[in-house]
């Protein structure tokens, strides 16, 4: 007996999520869709991976180019989410009125972002009535810093001290629960597992 899909898609939502915006370029053309099953796989090398619709217009753009960008979202960026989810004009023409820049792979990437990763398609796997799209990171970057893996397979690390970089790092992410738009609080903060575990760690004497 299969599942209902409305109750599965009701459950899924009880997990809250950011929200992306994965681009890509063929040759002149720059597209892009909102996403939110978007998560990292391996840190040695560094991957991530991407779900998109079959039947998203952008799929044969991912298919051809073999790169993404991944935009994380901010508060204030809320209408973006909106557009790259419908079919709309504003969509489609998003790109020639917006300002955006590349990293490497030449995907844009949206300006004022909270973080981005921009990486090339390594792998491909179907996934029911979804694609799941396996990328490594190529470039990254958040808070006004930007990495970069050069030809030469080294990092390079550049610092961006600019009005725009500075309030980046004041933004709050786009969040995505029970089918609605979320902003985080401001107000609760506790220790991740790992602070906690590093404040319980005693120095060892002559430690620094």
């Amino acid at each position: 007996m299969a599942l209902e899909k409305a109750f599965f898609r009701q459950v899924m939502g009880r997990f809250t999520t950011g929200i992306t915006i994965v681009t890509t370029r063929d040759n002149e053309l720059l597209a892009g869709l909102t996403v939110n099953a978007f998560c990292s796989v391996s840190l040695n090398p560094p991957l991530v991976l991407v779900c998109v619709a079959n039947n998203s217009s952008t799929l044969p753009l991912l298919r051809a180019s073999k790169i993404f960008a991944v935009n994380m979202l901010t508060t204030d960026q809320e209408e973006y989410s909106r557009i790259f989810a419908n079919n709309i004009p504003e969509r489609f023409s998003f790109f020639e009125n917006n300002t955006y820049y590349t990293a490497t792979t030449g995907a844009p990437i949206i300006d004022n972002a909270l973080a981005f990763i921009d990486a090339r398609i390594v792998e491909e796997y179907p996934g029911g009535d979804h694609t799941i799209f396996i990328g490594q990171v190529e470039a990254m970057g958040t808070e006004g810093r930007i990495s970069i893996v050069t030809r030469e397979g080294r990092e390079q690390n550049e610092q961006d001290n600019t009005d725009e970089a500075i309030t980046a790092t004041k933004a709050n992410p786009l969040l995505y629960y029970q089918g609605q738009y979320r902003h985080l609080s401001a107000l609760y903060r506790e220790p991740s597992i790992i602070e906690s575990v590093k404040e319980n760690v005693e120095e060892p004497a002559g430690g620094r």
